[in-house]
């Protein structure tokens, strides 16, 4: 096929039914990501981090708790899956059958006007996957973090930020060697000059010894520059002082930063958070990040399952104040009371609440 242009140059057409094409998504892409993996070496894993699971977590279970209303295939397994794969990849893709979604582990797409229009997707199965051609309508493909220069892929909360994702990684990294490979706890202690036998026995010794006290005795009279009662015998510290280094601000401030990337308020996992404290981070990252995303979903489920469905994760982790709503609730009541009291009519009544934005067509929303 290299050097068939030079015997079939008049003859094209033969030439182009002959050509062939591998796709992204199979064995290949496969053996092509695991490659790509191996030469980035330790770059791009910050999701095997306790920040980045945690945060993936929080995704996972607010939407395996989700309503979902004019649906049943939206299942909380599903949603589950389609939270995880999204906080990691960007985008999820779900096929739709009659017996419920099928998550593909990979797809290629073909587009128009920047629109998906057909799929070949790959699902993943206990003897081996197989690949199929489906079009746009008969999938949920659901991504965030689009960019407009390629708008059917999205981007993970990880990639968009991963200078700090490496350095997160690349601190835990250096951290975990130290504790593996540094002389933590050790200590040389100085002794008067004797033989290289004689100091392996003594060495020896010391081993096991925790939390006792071991006496010494040197016949010879003079080392380290002096006699043996005049000489230092305090034990030097070989510890590493990572305090210098300022490892524990870098560690706290990429924590920081890439819960951030994924909408959770840092303050969530302090140790010294309280209640009040806890129910703002659960109300910050169920109405700014997670709530945005359902109603992407919702969207894009309306649009392929054929009915109005709405997906509400405020509800279910109770993401809003419960005082302030009771107390909301009780001033509507003696409100309407009092206007019932007063004889308005519902007219003047909604006039009334729409001018504090909670009657019809307030323009709040």
């Amino acid at each position: 096929m290299m050097l068939g242009w030079l015997f079939n140059r008049g003859n094209t057409a033969d030439l182009r039914s002959n050509e062939r094409r591998s796709s992204a998504s199979g064995f290949t892409a496969e053996i092509i990501a695991a490659r790509e993996s191996y030469i980035s070496g330790r770059r791009g894993v910050a999701e095997l981090t306790a920040t980045a699971q945690s945060c993936i977590s929080l995704w996972e279970g607010c939407f395996a708790l989700a309503d979902v209303d004019g649906t049943d295939l939206l299942d909380r397994r599903s949603l589950a899956l389609m939270a995880r794969s999204v906080a990691l990849r960007g985008e999820s893709l779900f096929l739709i059958r009659d017996h419920g979604l099928v998550p593909c582990s990979d797809w290629d797409l073909s587009t128009r006007d920047g629109v998906p229009r057909a799929y070949r997707v790959s699902v993943s199965e206990a003897g081996g996957g197989t690949t199929e051609t489906v079009l746009a309508a008969e999938v949920l493909h659901l991504r965030i973090g689009s960019d407009p220069a390629a708008p059917w892929l999205g981007t993970a909360p990880l990639r968009r930020a991963s200078l700090t994702a490496g350095m997160l990684q690349s601190v835990e990294s250096a951290l975990a060697e130290i504790f593996e490979h540094a002389p933590l706890g050790s200590q040389i202690v100085p002794f008067p000059e004797s033989q290289d036998t004689d100091l392996d026995l003594i060495g020896r010794g010391f081993r096991g010894k925790r939390g006792r006290v071991l006496m010494r005795e040197s016949v010879t009279v003079s080392a380290a520059g002096g006699p043996a009662p005049v000489a230092d015998w305090k034990p030097a510290d070989v510890t590493p002082d990572l305090s210098r280094a300022m490892t524990k601000e870098t560690l706290d401030a990429a924590r920081n930063s890439l819960c951030g990337a994924f909408g959770v308020l840092p303050a969530l996992f302090a140790s010294n958070a309280q209640g009040p404290l806890v129910r703002e981070a659960q109300r910050h990252l169920a109405g700014w990040t997670l709530q945005p995303i359902a109603m992407l979903l919702a969207e894009e489920a309306s649009a392929k399952l054929g009915s109005e469905i709405s997906i509400d994760v405020m509800r279910p982790v109770q993401a809003f104040d419960v005082g302030g709503r009771a107390r909301a609730l009780q001033t509507i009541i003696q409100a309407l009371a009092q206007a019932k009291e007063a004889g308005l009519a519902p007219g003047d009544l909604n006039a009334a609440l729409t001018q504090v934005n909670w009657g019809p067509n307030d323009g709040a929303a």
